[in-house]
C-alpha cells in the first residue's frame, strides 16, 4: 500500500476525532452524562448517546412518535416518566404488552408494589400469596382489587360492543381519571386525558384480557377486535408525514408497529418508504433469529424501515430500566414541548382516509 492510499484510508476512518478521558463531576446532570457518552462514542454508551440525539431529531422533525413496551416495565415505576413524555407531547401513541397496562393501574389505585429479591423461596411466596416479578413483590390482594376495577370500568364505562384495544384502554383510562385516587401516577390514565392511543398486540395475554374474558362468561358484551387495531395503527402511520419509534425490549409490540409498513403496502398496492426513525433498547442479539434482536438493517429488507440515506436508526444493547430513563430524561431536558396530536379523537377520520386510498380488492 502506498503512503498516499494509506493516508486516504486514514482520512476516511479517522475523521470523527479522538476519545477524551471521561470527566466525572459531582454536579453532573443526565444531559452532561449523555454528552460525555457522545464525546467518546464507545460501546453502548456511544449508542445510547446516538439514540438520545436521534430522539431529539424525531421531535424536531415533528414525526409521529410511537413507544413500544414489552415485558413488564411499569412495575418498576417507569410509568411516571411516560406521563411526563406524554404531557410534553413527545409520545403520540403506545403499543404495549397487556402486563404493562395492568400493572400501571396499581399505581393509580394506590396498590403497592414492594421491593423484593430474586434469591427467595418461591414456594413460601406462594404460601403467603405473594407474587414475584423478578425482584419485585406484589400481594394477591393487589391483583384482586385491580381485577375488580377493570371489570367495573369495562362493564360500566363502555358504550361499545366491539372496539379496538386502543378504544378499550381509553375507556379504562377515563374511568381511572374519574375514580382512582392517584390518576397522575398512571400512564394509562394520562393517555386517556391526552387522547394518546394505547394498543396491545395480544389482548388476551394479561390481567386485562382475563378480566374481560370473565365478564364475557357472565354476559359481558364488550369484544376487542384485533382487526380494528391493525387498521387504526396503520391509519396513524398512513396519515403522518414522518414516523418513528422508540422500542423498549422487542417482542410482539415491536413487530405490531413495524408491520404497519407492509400492511400499508398490501392496502395501497404500492411500495411504502418504511419508517423514518427507529430506536431500540434491547438485551437480545440478532444471531438467534429472534424478533427482539432483529436489526433495523434486516427490517429494511421487509420495507419496515426506510432505506438508509442518513443514520436514522440506533440500537442500544442494554437493560431498558437503565438506558430508557437516561434517553427519556435527556429528551425531556432538551426537546421543546409539542402540541398533543390527540390521535384517539381522529380514528374515524384517519381510517376513512386509509379506506379512500386503499386499492380495490
Amino acid at each position: 500500500m502506498t503512503n498516499c492510499s494509506q493516508q486516504s484510508l486514514r482520512e476516511k476512518y479517522l475523521h470523527r476525532g479522538t476519545i477524551p478521558a471521561f470527566q466525572a463531576r459531582e454536579d453532573m446532570r443526565v444531559v452532561d452524562l449523555v454528552e460525555s457518552f457522545a464525546s467518546a462514542g464507545a460501546f453502548n454508551a456511544g449508542r445510547l448517546a446516538e439514540a438520545s440525539k436521534l430522539f431529539l431529531k424525531m421531535v424536531e422533525d415533528d414525526a409521529t412518535i410511537c413507544l413500544t413496551l414489552s415485558g413488564a416495565l411499569t412495575p418498576t415505576g417507569m410509568g411516571g416518566i411516560l406521563v411526563e413524555l406524554m404531557e410534553k407531547g413527545l409520545i403520540d401513541f403506545i403499543i404495549s404488552t397487556g402486563a404493562n397496562i395492568y400493572h400501571d393501574l396499581h399505581f393509580a389505585l394506590d396498590l403497592p408494589m414492594h421491593r423484593g429479591d430474586f434469591r427467595v423461596n418461591d414456594a413460601e411466596l406462594r404460601q403467603a400469596k405473594i407474587h414475584r416479578i423478578y425482584d419485585m413483590f406484589l400481594m394477591d390482594e393487589v391483583l384482586v382489587e385491580t381485577d375488580h376495577f377493570l371489570q367495573d370500568a369495562v362493564d360500566n364505562g363502555s358504550g361499545h360492543n366491539v372496539m379496538s384495544s386502543a378504544q378499550l384502554h381509553h375507556v379504562i383510562g377515563k374511568v381511572a381519571l374519574e375514580k382512582s385516587p392517584y390518576p397522575e401516577r398512571s400512564f394509562v390514565a394520562r393517555a386517556a386525558k391526552l387522547d394518546v392511543p394505547i394498543f396491545t398486540s395480544s389482548p388476551g395475554d394479561s390481567g386485562v384480557g382475563m378480566a374481560l374474558a370473565l365478564l364475557k362468561l357472565h354476559g359481558g358484551k364488550v369484544t376487542v377486535d384485533p382487526d380494528l387495531d391493525v387498521l387504526q395503527a396503520s391509519s396513524i402511520v398512513h396519515g403522518s408525514k414522518k414516523n418513528g419509534v422508540v422500542t423498549l425490549g422487542g417482542g410482539s409490540p415491536k413487530n405490531f408497529y413495524m408491520q404497519t409498513q407492509p400492511m400499508l403496502e398490501m392496502l395501497l398496492g404500492k411500495p411504502c418508504k418504511g419508517h423514518d426513525y427507529f430506536i431500540q433498547i434491547t438485551t437480545d442479539s440478532p444471531q438467534w433469529g429472534g424478533l427482539s434482536g432483529a436489526t433495523p438493517q434486516e427490517a429494511i429488507s421487509w420495507g419496515k424501515v426506510r432505506k438508509e440515506e442518513t443514520r436514522n436508526h440506533a440500537v442500544v444493547y442494554c437493560d431498558a430500566t437503565i438506558a430508557a430513563p437516561i434517553l427519556m430524561t435527556y429528551g425531556l431536558a432538551k426537546a421543546g414541548k409539542r402540541q398533543p396530536k390527540r390521535l384517539c379523537q381522529r380514528f374515524t377520520e384517519l381510517v376513512a382516509a386509509l379506506k379512500r386510498d386503499a386499492k380495490p380488492l
